[in-house]
């Protein structure tokens, strides 16, 4: 018996079995989600499907136009194109990588079933295997959604042949699963030696670093109106200078952007070469990963579950014993705020070292914001060429929108699950003195205040760069002050009102059906809000009666998502007490 178990033939077909296995129970196990969530609610289900048919349509219809637009410019249209393409995949590519680091070391170290997996008579390959399809599809969802109306919009344009379709749709499906490999690659090299201090604050000053890079590295070359008025060419390539390195040949996201416009030019060669390129390098990779990193894995694994049993920790901003009786920075801070209870004092300290000491949320949110602050930082290199008033402004909301869709992400990803991953523990926490309904108002709170220092840090900044008045500065950081409330509130309220105790990734729990309805409901409320404050002139170069009429909308608007959700959820909390 033994000599069969050793033969390779039988071991190969025997994980293979266990693969599709583990495929086919959860494929299974999220088409009956799928389905209780229609019968939990069908107009909420209707209302989410309506966003994403309306997502779709209003983003072909801007990649279209848009599209349309650059190619009525002989000569220009195309090479700006081809050059939006190769920088759009470029950092499509370095999203992918960061996506599938934090959710495959979420997955593969951080969760409760690849732990109750490694106790099972399966293959460490096996379980790696699971967990690598997993993460890659949880990662790339997202980035399929984003780029399909894109592709269409821009087959339309060039007037394709029927071929351009089905041959993008296989790139693409090449393309997610290098990132996903590396990613993988990443996320286990750094649950290796993430207990090393030294390699904590490397990994802190690296990301420091790589953002003050881009924050002065990163701004457009002056152009002088000579140049422009001459020769057109020359000027858009001293003004894309900075896009260079996205046409770098041994970027995977060259040889996708590449192989789709040459194949929509009708340069089947070099398509099929770029084509064959990619596959040649997912193959190689790939097979690598199926093959060798499931032994790491598990060895791996075992070192990141046997730090939990460890002397020390590294807490925040310094090592400290788990067993030590001296406070820590977090409280003697939180100390000297004497009008607050002890009790919920305990609380905030216990939420914000979970956050510091769970590297994948906090390293999202300085990806999140980091990246949003480069950009505004970058302002200053081309506000001088902003002269007109009517610029000014729309640059202005045009930042106030892209800092308020940054903090629905943030409130989604991070506070929306913040009341169900209590989990199990929620009894002993709602037979405390303390109550749920503080501990959720501390949470709501907490949330609230630590992410309106940055927005309004972000869009303050903003505004002092586009040399706006203090009238205007004060309008702005009034504007997202009251945002950032009513989306912490959104998502407490909704994270109370869906719960999924049951799960300990973050991950899954924000795309459940609470999570999703959170993130539609902020985006409405967005787009919404936008739209008021636009119509009513800002609040500052409009009538007055628009302008107030609009203004009140807006506030109570942003009252009701706010309030409403974070009601409901307080009722809803008797039941988990009762």
């Amino acid at each position: 018996m033994g000599y069969f178990w050793r033969m390779p033939g039988f071991l190969g077909s025997l994980k293979a079995s266990q693969l599709l296995l583990l495929l086919r129970v959860n494929a299974l196990h999220s088409w009956r989600r799928v389905l209780a969530v229609r019968e939990q609610s069908r107009l909420l289900t209707s209302i989410i499907g309506f966003f994403v048919a309306g997502y779709l349509v209003l983003a072909f219809e801007i990649f279209y136009n848009g599209l349309k637009f650059i190619a009525k410019f002989p000569g220009l249209g195309a090479a700006l194109t081809e050059r939006l393409l190769y920088t759009l995949f470029a950092f499509l590519f370095a999203l992918l990588l960061l996506s599938n680091l934090i959710i495959a070391y979420t997955n593969l170290f951080r969760n409760r079933e690849t732990t109750f997996l490694l106790t099972l008579p399966v293959s460490n390959e096996t379980i790696f295997r699971w967990k690598f399809i997993e993460t890659t599809v949880l990662a790339s969802w997202a980035f399929l959604f984003l780029i399909a109306p894109l592709l269409v919009a821009f087959g339309l344009v060039r007037g394709v042949a029927w071929d351009f379709y089905p041959m993008t749709v296989l790139l693409i499906g090449l393309f997610i699963i290098l990132p996903g490999v590396f990613g993988s690659a990443l996320a286990i090299g750094i649950g290796r030696h993430l207990d090393r201090k030294s390699f904590q604050i490397v990994l802190l000053l690296l990301a420091v670093l790589l953002l003050a890079f881009v924050a002065f590295w990163w701004k457009a070359n002056p152009v002088d109106d000579n140049l422009l008025d001459k020769r057109t060419l020359e000027a858009l390539d001293r003004l894309l200078a900075k896009t260079r390195f996205t046409m770098f040949p041994f970027l995977p996201s060259y040889w996708l952007s590449t192989a789709v416009q040459r194949w929509a030019e009708g340069i089947v060669q070099n398509a099929i070469f770029f084509a064959a390129v990619l596959l040649s390098n997912t193959l190689f990779f790939g097979s690598i990963a199926f093959t060798r990193f499931g032994r790491i894995f598990y060895s791996t694994a075992s070192a990141v579950q046997s730090r939990a049993a460890g002397g020390f920790k590294f807490s925040l901003f310094r090592a400290t014993k788990i067993d030590s009786a001296t406070p820590g920075l977090l409280e003697r801070f939180f100390s000297k705020l004497f009008w607050l209870k002890s009790d919920t004092r305990a609380v905030a300290v216990k939420d914000l070292r979970m956050f510091w000491r769970d590297t994948t949320q906090w390293g999202q949110s300085v990806m999140f914001f980091g990246l949003l602050g480069a950009y505004i930082i970058n302002l200053r290199n081309f506000t001088h060429q902003l002269t007109s008033p009517f610029w000014i402004n729309a640059v202005a909301f045009l930042n106030l929108g892209a800092c308020a869709f940054n903090l629905a992400s943030v409130t989604t990803r991070f506070v929306f699950p913040q009341f169900s991953l209590e989990g199990r523990r929620l009894w002993v926490v709602g037979m405390s003195p303390m109550g749920l309904p503080r501990v959720v108002m501390t949470k709501y709170w907490l949330a609230s205040v630590l992410s309106l220092v940055v927005t309004l840090a972000l869009v303050t900044l903003s505004c002092y760069l586009l040399k706006m008045p203090w009238t205007d500065v004060a309008f702005f950081g009034a504007v997202i002050t009251v945002m950032t409330f009513a989306l912490n509130g959104l998502a407490i309220g909704l994270g109370v009102l869906y719960p999924n105790l049951k799960e300990t990734n973050p991950n899954k729990i924000v795309s459940g059906f609470g999570g999703t309805l959170c993130f539609v409901l902020s985006s409405v409320y967005i787009i919404a809000s936008l739209t008021l404050l636009v119509t009513g002139g800002g609040g500052f170069r409009s009538e007055v009666s628009l302008t107030v009429l609009c203004i009140a909308g807006f506030v109570i608007l942003s009252f009701v998502i706010g309030w409403l959700p974070m009601r409901w959820g307080m009722k809803q909390l008797k039941n988990f007490e009762g």
